[in-house]
């Protein structure tokens, strides 16, 4: 259906929301016990990781062997397997999630999941083995609420995955997805929103840090008949997959954010720049191109408005210097991919001489909630200069490798020791490297600096991507 209005997309997230609303109360409740079928359990859903990391290990195997075992146990009416972004906690992959129950199972192989269908979902009694054993007691976890590696995350950029179906833009709009949109079409003056995005002190994410909403501002004021908004989704840094798993896990928050960053800069066109060696995040972002098309939600008209705007992707060779900007905007331009000096900078004469507004992944994934929060929810989180929070991908030598999102002003101990489980072996901690080949290495003295962009400038660092 096409969407024209509020109302409308009320309508869409009212249909969505029972689906939601047993996994909303299951991330809200804390329970020890187990529901199965034979428990009195009306109806129960399968979440599984269906990201990269986790489809590396089979995942997909696991989802064909449940839905066997669910058609054969003669129960499709009231077992629902759904496939989600990327849990973080990619050390213990695949990840299956059984709600309402929120049994946190890990590790899962092909072959386990039959034995999950007979035993959790029909027989209410889980499987002792695939739960999470915390090395501290060496007891079974059952909910990740309950495990150091989730307990000081603050979940902003990564909040839908491994929470919905990627690919349903129905259970996006169920979380508030396109409101924030709607709201700034149909209530505000493109100022009006650059003004909340400057108050809530949100910096860019993949680089120096630079306020967005002074950037935004700059491209506002470029008088010119033609203006590109450019998601910079290159992501160069060696082990780096921030990016990448918030484009295969809530791919529609980049493509609600873009349109908005259209609306306030005067552009009507958007380009995704990504690497090819990226599959799945590129096909995930095409189907939240093509559903948000289908809904009128790009294209002519939005909303039935005057604005219109859509968006292309253009793919990159891996090139790590095309995650700046300036040789980023030679690539797509089809010249050989190499940074020149500013200014002018892109918001003065960019993509094909115009004026261009570039934000990297997790910079505009941050952008519909604090439209729907408010800047000073967002400001209230992080340090002064520092605000909300920031992912990092968590590699090496590491007991806890994976994704996590921790409030601005976390110690690298907290990051390190409490929620990466230190150092494997239980070997003394030597250096971590932050912000990928531009940053530094942080050694033991710097552990207890609370993160953010000033003080890892100070030790010698940089923030960058993460």
């Amino acid at each position: 259906m096409k969407i024209l209005s509020i109302h409308d997309l009320a309508t869409i997230r009212k249909r969505a929301e029972h689906n939601l609303s047993l996994r909303e109360e299951s991330n809200e409740k804390v329970t020890e016990k187990c529901y199965g079928l034979a428990s009195g359990a009306q109806h129960l859903q399968i979440l599984i990781c269906g990201g990269t990391g986790c489809k590396a290990s089979s995942s997909q195997g696991i989802t064909d062997n449940l839905l066997k075992a669910i058609q054969k146990n003669e129960i499709t009416d009231k077992v629902e397997v759904i496939t989600v972004g990327c849990f973080g906690f990619c050390e213990k992959g695949p990840i299956v999630k059984i709600i309402p129950d929120n049994t946190f199972y890990t590790q899962v192989t092909p072959e386990d999941a039959e034995e999950i269908i007979n035993e959790h979902i029909i027989g209410g009694r889980r499987i002792e083995r695939l739960l999470y054993v915390d090395p501290k007691t060496e007891h079974t976890v059952s909910d990740s609420k309950h495990m150091d590696f989730y307990r000081k995350q603050l979940r902003i950029a990564l909040r839908n995955c491994g929470f919905i179906d990627p690919e349903n833009i129905e259970e996006y709009i169920a979380r508030e997805g396109y409101f924030a949109l709607a709201d700034c079409l149909l209530n505000k003056q493109p100022t009006d929103v650059i003004d909340i995005i400057k108050r809530s002190g949100l910096r860019g994410r993949g680089g120096g840090g630079f306020p967005t909403g002074l950037k935004w501002e700059f491209a506002n004021k470029q008088q010119s008949d033609v203006k590109y908004v450019v998601c910079n989704a290159d992501e160069g840094d060696p082990g780096a997959f921030m990016d990448r798993s918030i484009m295969e896990g809530d791919p529609h928050s980049i493509v609600e954010a873009m349109c908005v960053c259209g609306y306030s800069i005067g552009s009507t066109k958007g380009l995704v720049y990504i690497r090819a060696e990226y599959p799945l995040a590129i096909n995930r972002l095409k189907t939240a191109i093509n559903q948000a098309r289908e809904y009128g939600l790009l294209g002519d008209h939005i909303l039935g408005t005057d604005f219109s705007f859509d968006i292309e992707i253009r793919y990159g060779a891996g090139a790590f210097v095309c995650g700046e900007e300036t040789a980023l905007i030679h690539s797509m331009e089809g010249k050989r991919g190499e940074p020149t000096l500013k200014p002018p900078f892109p918001a003065e004469s960019g993509y094909l001489g115009k004026p261009t507004n570039v934000n990297n992944v997790e910079t505009l994934a941050n952008i519909p909630i604090i439209l729907t929060k408010g800047a000073d929810w967002f400001a209230t989180i992080g340090t002064e200069r520092s605000k909300g929070t920031k992912v990092f991908a968590l590699a090496g030598k590491i007991n806890n490798v994976g994704l996590i999102e921790v409030p601005m002003g976390t110690t690298l101990r907290e990051v390190i020791y409490e929620i990466g489980g230190g150092i494997k072996g239980g070997k003394k901690f030597k250096a971590v490297q932050t912000g990928g080949p531009s940053g530094g290495c942080l050694t033991e003295k710097h552990l207890d600096t609370p993160i953010d962009f000033d003080n890892l400038l100070s030790a010698g660092s940089m923030m960058g991507s993460g």
